[in-house]
């Protein structure tokens, strides 16, 4: 348990850099940056397939498959709606609505898990519920605030920011309990062999990627400068590190923690990526976020505290089942 806690503490702390890459590159295309950072992502893991092909020969068809599965959505689609969020509405709202990923999938995993991992009581979960409903509420208030007196068209921009935020937690909340199945199910499987196995399965798709939006672009007549932009080192910078540490790394602990936890419980734990991100993002503007956010992250993380406290119960099996 606590080898698995310890291991999801270090996955969130290193996909908390996925929230700061759309601020220090804020005239590029969230869609280039999605592309550009699992490109990086696919590239680092050729080396390391090679160390660990072994174990990736004894992979079927049908892994491969389930690999690009979550290459598409849980890599790709989730980074493009959660880099167009933060460029539209800032870090910190979606980085709050990312947040309530922990309660989003443990009631998923207790709707579609229970045989497996357990039910934890809805009762028990409810004051989890509104204490995380009450913190994005509260970051939300002083988001606003900080905008004085929006126009119309900077409260669509927002708005917009905070929508593709929520097409974000469906792909992440998707993805963690597609890649808990295959763990699973697959416990003489190493974590590091899956990950690189994610990474190769997200090449092909980063590479094609970037071709269309290069494409989009020309077509378009627009004047970004391709490939790399108007600041190409620290564009492939960027990229690079969050393909290491994010995406590898960040996975490896993923798959790690994903093994040694049930998964109600592990999803809950994505709130020391939200914490993380909140920490960088708040650095990067240069001052302490104030007392409304402030207290709205002590009641997102009051709530998922509570949440954690809640233990799964066996489910009884009917004759039949």
């Amino acid at each position: 348990m606590w080898t698995g806690t310890l291991y999801a503490l270090a996955a969130g702390l290193m996909w908390g850099l996925v929230f700061i890459s759309p601020l220090l590159l804020p005239g590029y295309p969230a869609a280039l940056q999605s592309v550009g950072r699992y490109l990086a992502f696919g590239l680092i893991a050729l080396p390391l397939a090679w160390m660990d092909r072994r174990a990736l020969r004894q992979l079927q068809r049908v892994d491969w498959i389930e690999a690009l599965k979550l290459a598409a959505v849980g890599n790709l689609l989730y980074y493009l709606c959660l880099a167009s969020a933060i460029q539209l509405a800032g870090a910190p709202l979606p980085t709050m609505i990312i947040g309530t990923l922990p309660v989003v999938i443990a009631v998923s995993a207790n709707l579609r898990d229970a045989h497996r991992d357990g039910r934890l009581p809805w009762l028990g979960l409810l004051p989890s519920l509104l204490l995380i409903g009450a913190g994005i509420a509260c970051v939300n208030r002083a988001e606003l605030n900080d905008l004085a007196l929006p126009t119309h068209a900077e409260l669509w921009r927002y708005a917009r920011g905070a929508l593709l935020a929520c097409g974000a937690v469906v792909c992440w909340t998707w993805y963690p309990l597609r890649n808990a199945d295959w763990l699973r199910a697959h416990p003489e499987r190493h974590p590091r062999t899956w990950a690189t196995a994610q990474g190769l399965a997200t090449l092909p798709l980063a590479l094609l990627g970037y071709a269309v939006v290069w494409l989009f672009l020309h077509l378009r007549g627009d004047p970004f400068a391709m490939p790399f932009g108007p600041l190409p080192w620290r564009f492939v910078g960027l990229m690079a590190t969050i393909g290491l540490f994010a995406s590898w790394l960040g996975t490896l602990c993923w798959n790690a923690a994903s093994q040694r936890l049930p998964t109600a419980l592990a999803g809950q734990l994505i709130v020391f990526e939200t914490l993380a991100a909140l920490g960088y993002a708040f650095a990067l503007r240069g001052h302490a976020p104030g007392p409304l956010t402030l207290a709205g992250v002590t009641l997102l993380v009051a709530g998922v505290a509570w949440a954690v406290r809640v233990r799964p119960r066996p489910v009884e099996l009917h004759v039949g089942e």
